[in-house]
Formats: structure tokens, sequence, C-alpha cells
């Protein structure tokens, strides 16, 4: 065990260690990174006392990030293995508890924006815990050592500018501009270009506050489904039972989605529910399907599968990890069938 920790301590540091590639093929060190991120920037209209705020303190690399870079728990362990560590029953009880706490103003921005209120208490609770933790590692810090790394410099050096505009225009302090590993921020884990375009203000005080503001929270996750989506009324999906037969069946015979999105790109086109009934899909407790419903496409883990709805691509957008958007939609669904929530629908009906 010490030797594989020290093997994996080496390869990190050489991971980090090593230098970035110039556009002509020759190394960059993180210094002279830094100076053509600075250069690119006030080009771009940063103004340069803000570039130099953001990038002055960045002696190096951060090693942690590039760590979790290479171990995101979305895709070291299985499906059913987050879902359970995910969904715990003392998470549910937040859940519901947080429900409780905000839901006039839960409600309210679903009004606004026709995203179920249960969607957004999930989607704050899996980001940030409800608001009790949203990351502590410095935006630009993180933002910069991803952009130097190697392995998806370009996504990164966008976000790098990105997090620059946001300080250039004001919004928020340098100092409160902290989050992920990855540059997520505030208590809806935005990166910096989706604050720029999703963020909003509900509490109309002038600012985009997803750092501190619940209805600015509420709202920009809200707007975020919409645009990516998210339609009235619509329900991301449902478990449902496959039999051993019926899934070699559909491997055969149903192809697979082409996207962009790893997550996406494992799941099956969509079909009628006729055709999963045909193929031998069934409701969980062995009751069959109805005919009715849009069409839906499967996501399957090694023993649970589940039919989602285009909804289900909205909170894909979110996080591309069936996962996660899985663990969305199932804690969804056990807030809008706890027995508070089912008293306060038929107090209201």
């Amino acid at each position: 065990m010490r030797q594989s920790l020290i093997v994996l301590a080496v390869l990190l540091h050489a991971v980090v260690a090593a230098p970035a590639t110039a556009q002509d093929g020759s190394s960059l060190s993180f210094a002279d990174f830094l100076a053509g991120v600075r250069e690119e920037a006030i080009s771009k209209g940063i103004r340069p006392e803000v570039v130099d705020q953001a990038l002055a303190t960045l002696d190096a690399p951060l090693p942690i990030v590039i760590e979790r870079d290479r171990t995101q728990a979305e895709t070291v362990l299985s499906l059913e293995q987050y879902l359970s560590r995910r969904l715990t029953r003392r998470f549910i009880s937040r859940a519901q508890e947080a429900l409780a706490k905000h839901r006039a103003l839960a409600v309210d921005v679903a009004s606004h924006y026709a995203v179920p209120p249960e969607v957004i208490i999930a989607i704050w609770g899996l980001e940030s815990n409800f608001g009790r933790f949203s990351g502590t590692r410095p935006t630009f810090a993180a933002l910069a050592t991803l952009a130097w790394d190697p392995r998806r410099p370009g996504l990164f050096r966008g976000e790098l500018f990105a997090a620059l505009e946001i300080l250039n225009r004001g919004d928020i302090e340098i100092s409160r501009m902290r989050g992920s590993w990855a540059g997520a921020m505030g208590q809806v884990q935005f990166m910096p270009s989706s604050y720029l375009k999703f963020a909003e203000d509900f509490d109309g005080d002038g600012t985009r506050d997803i750092w501190s503001s619940i209805p600015d929270v509420f709202a920009s996750i809200a707007n975020y489904l919409r645009a990516h989506g998210w339609s009235a009324g619509g329900s991301w999906g449902r478990e449902v039972y496959v039999s051993p037969e019926a899934e070699r069946s559909i491997t055969r015979t149903v192809a697979r989605r082409v996207a962009t999105c790893r997550a996406a790109s494992e799941m099956t086109v969509a079909l009628p529910a006729g055709d999963w009934r045909s193929l031998g899909v069934r409701l969980l407790d062995g009751g069959a399907l109805p005919v009715d419903g849009p069409a839906t496409a499967l996501v399957s883990g090694a023993s649970r599968h589940f039919l989602v709805s285009a909804a289900y691509d909205a909170l894909l957008e979110y996080n591309c990890s069936h996962a996660y958007a899985l663990s969305v939609g199932l804690l969804a669904d056990r807030l809008a069938h706890s027995p508070s929530q089912r008293r306060h629908t038929k107090s209201h009906a």
C-alpha cells in the first residue's frame, strides 16, 4: 500500500511538473503561461489592474487540482455505488427540511421558470449541500492550473478569461471567488462562462449573487435548466425493470445516441413506450409500461435501469454524468412524494 501511494505521488508530481506546450510545440513554464494569459486578457478588454490582481499571487499550479481532475467520483464509482453513497437517508432528510424551509421561494421561482421546486432543491443540495459548502479553492488558481495542464487546456483557458470578465465587471470581490477544484463557483457551482450566461438577479438588488443570495441561487439553477430544454410539466423519467434477456435484446437491436457528452453517448436513442414494452421493459413493480407519454431513452447501470425523457438532457447539461443526473431526478421524486409535500399540495388544491 505504501509503495502504491509513493508511486501515485510521483506520477502526480510528474503531471504537475510537466510544462504546458506553446503553439510552436515548445515547453511553456507556468510563469510564461501566465504572462501569455495576461497579454491576451488585456487584448480582450480586461483592465490590466484586474488581471494583475487575479494572477499576481499565482506562483505554481496546484497539485491537488490535477489529482482531483483525474479521480472524479462520477467516473471512479459505479452508478449504483454513487447513488447509494449520495442519496443517504440523512441527505434525503436534509433535502426535505430545505424544501420545507424555502418552499414559498422555491414555488415562486418555479412559477417564473417552469422548473419544479423539487428539482431546484435537489440540484442545490447536490451542488453545495443546501448552501453549507460550495468549495474553498481559489477560482483563479484552480482555473489557471487546469488551463496550463495539457489534458483540457482550451476549455479551461476560456473559463479563466470568463472569470476575469466577472471580476472586471465588478460582480464580486476576488476574495469571495472560491469554489470547486474545477473552478465551479457559488452554491450553484456554475463555471464562469455559465455565470455570465445564466446567473439571475431574482432578489432585485442589482447583483447576480450565486454565493450568498438564496433567491438568486434558486433562480439561476432554474434559468439554466430552462435554457437547456426543461419545459413546463416535464418529468425526467423513471426507474424500470429490465430482465437479463430483455437487456441482451436491447443491446443487440437498439442504437446508442451520438453525442459529444460521454454520458449521453452511453444511453440509447429515444423510443416510444410501445417499443419498450415490446422489448420487455416493465415498471419497477413488474407491471406493464403505460402506452402514452413521450418517447424515452434507456440508461443502464450494472443492475438498475431508467427510462429518461427529453427533460433529462437538461440535467446532463448541468453535469454530464448519469450518476449526477439520476441523483437529481431520484431525489426530486422523493421530495415530490414525501408526506409533507403531499399535504402541502392538497392544502393548495
